[in-house]
Parts: C-alpha cells; sequence; structure tokens
C-alpha cells in the first residue's frame, strides 16, 4: 500500500472522538425506531439485472420500485462522518463550485485539473432518493447527490500525494421521477483501517448542491465483502487484498454500530462490471 493512508489511518473519518456524537445519535434513531413496534425498511435493493456474482445481501427495499405503504416505519439514512476528504469546502478544497462537476461519470477529472482517469474494474452507483416520513413511499423527485470515494489505490483526488491535481471519483446528480441518481464509476480499493465504502451528501435541491449549502443527510454506501473479495483478486488491487482481510463489517469504525440501511446490493461481474444499488430515505 502507498505511504499516504500510513499516518492516517487513526484519524481517518476524524477519528473516534469525532464519530462518537454520530454514533450516538445513530443509536437514538434506532432505539426511536423500535419503540414504534413497526418493522424498519432496510431500503437497499436491486436493479433486476442478471447478475454471475450477486451479493448475499438482499432486503426488503427496492430501488427500482420504492415502497408505496406509507403506514410502513422507514428510519432515515444513518448520518455518518464526511471524514477528512469531503471536497465540500467544509475541509479545505471545494470541488462542488466548479464548473463540470455535475455529471454521472466521475471516472475522469474536470475542469482545470490533471485529466487523469481512475483505473479499475467498473462500477455503477445507482443511489434511490426516498421520503421516509412517507414510509419511503414518495420519491425525492429534484434532491441532489454529491458522492466521493477513493481510488483503486485507495487514493482521494484534491488530497493524496499523486492525486492533489485530479478531481476525479467526484460528482453531483440530480434526481428524476423516481428519486434515482447514477453515477459510472469505478470499484474502490480497501485501505488500512476502512471497510470498502463510499461516501455521499443529499442535497435538498441541485442549486443547494452547486452551491455547498444546507447539506440534508451525509452517509457512507458499505460494499458486500464477496463482492469485494472477487474484485480485488483482480490485477491492480493486490494491496487491497491484504487490508480487507485484516476488517470486518462489524470492526469497522463507521459500520460497526449497525450497517443494515448502507450495505449496498450488488450485481455483475469483474468482466462486464458491477452495479451498487442502494435505497437512502431522508
Amino acid at each position: 500500500m502507498h505511504g499516504h493512508h500510513g499516518d492516517e489511518v487513526h484519524e481517518h473519518d476524524r477519528g473516534l472522538s469525532y464519530d462518537l456524537p454520530v454514533l450516538a445519535r445513530r443509536r437514538m434513531i434506532r432505539l426511536m425506531a423500535g419503540a414504534s413496534l413497526v418493522p424498519l425498511v432496510g431500503c437497499s435493493s436491486e436493479d433486476g439485472t442478471a447478475a454471475s456474482a450477486p451479493s448475499s445481501q438482499a432486503s426488503p427495499g427496492d430501488a427500482s420500485s420504492p415502497a408505496t405503504d406509507a403506514s410502513v416505519e422507514c428510519a432515515p439514512i444513518p448520518e455518518e462522518t464526511e471524514g477528512p476528504f469531503p471536497g465540500d469546502g467544509s475541509n479545505g478544497v471545494n470541488v462542488l463550485k466548479e464548473s463540470g462537476v455535475v455529471r454521472s461519470d466521475v471516472t475522469r477529472s474536470f475542469g482545470d485539473s490533471a485529466g487523469g482517469t481512475a483505473e479499475g474494474v467498473p462500477l455503477t452507483i445507482t443511489l434511490t432518493v426516498v421520503d421516509a416520513a412517507s414510509g419511503c413511499g414518495t420519491p425525492k423527485k429534484g434532491a441532489a447527490v454529491y458522492i466521493w470515494q477513493c481510488d483503486r489505490e485507495g487514493r482521494y483526488s484534491l488530497y493524496n500525494d499523486g492525486v492533489t491535481d485530479e478531481n476525479y471519483l467526484r460528482g453531483v446528480q440530480e434526481a428524476d421521477d423516481q428519486g434515482r441518481v447514477t453515477f459510472k464509476s469505478i470499484f474502490p480499493g480497501c485501505y488500512p483501517g476502512r471497510w470498502p465504502h463510499v461516501h455521499f451528501e443529499v442535497f435538498g435541491s441541485l442549486a443547494d448542491a452547486t452551491a455547498a449549502r444546507s447539506i440534508t443527510n451525509t452517509s457512507q454506501l458499505a460494499l458486500p465483502q464477496d463482492v469485494s473479495e472477487t474484485v480485488y483478486a483482480t490485477d491492480g488491487y493486490g494491496e487491497s487484498v491484504r487490508n480487507l482481510g485484516e476488517l470486518s463489517l462489524e470492526s469497522d469504525m463507521v459500520f460497526r454500530d449497525g450497517h443494515d440501511q448502507q450495505l449496498a446490493t450488488v450485481t455483475g461481474s469483474t468482466g462486464r462490471g458491477y452495479t451498487a444499488s442502494l435505497t437512502v430515505p431522508v
């Protein structure tokens, strides 16, 4: 693994002292939901395509057809730390105000950046933003989602050595009539101390997102272990094999207190690429 994360493992996602208030809020949400005695909708989903290597995780939510029974309780997506590399203006650089950030293909850098391309196994990320108050029954048309993730080597553009001049694997999309946003990306690497994941922020509108204001939700998408192991057996992901072997969802500093709502349903293959789907109640 490159040395760029070696000094950052313990501070990544700003550490436990930063995360404790976030974790406390998440536990309160679960306690409140449990008190209602109504089952929660898990809200991760499948894209409905044929798959040669589907994950073993599935849940009641379906990104292609949000639940329509408003009587079913649906907890908002758990709040998580944005981490030290958001690029949203809260920690130095702000990519959200740059022309070109609204895009579906995030594999290339844009604007005045170096123009590099993130290499790796193709990954299409489909998030469906729905209204939690309606039991996941109402798509949040017009909401906007900003995603960012590390590259195959575990580096974050704009921040880590070797990619400070790049802004790939960052982008914004506006939700369609079904509440969907879709990004063409690559499967992220696994760096020391963190389970494979994708960060995202939800905004009420595209105008809010591109002005870097009024974030409504900040969370992270987790990728399944079986698919991650398959991807990491391919060329270029060698360091991720060892790093993943030292982790579990239960030991990860973000997902260890519960990951049911954040574990994406993933279908596809290393040859054709994968699709990761998740419903995001807000």
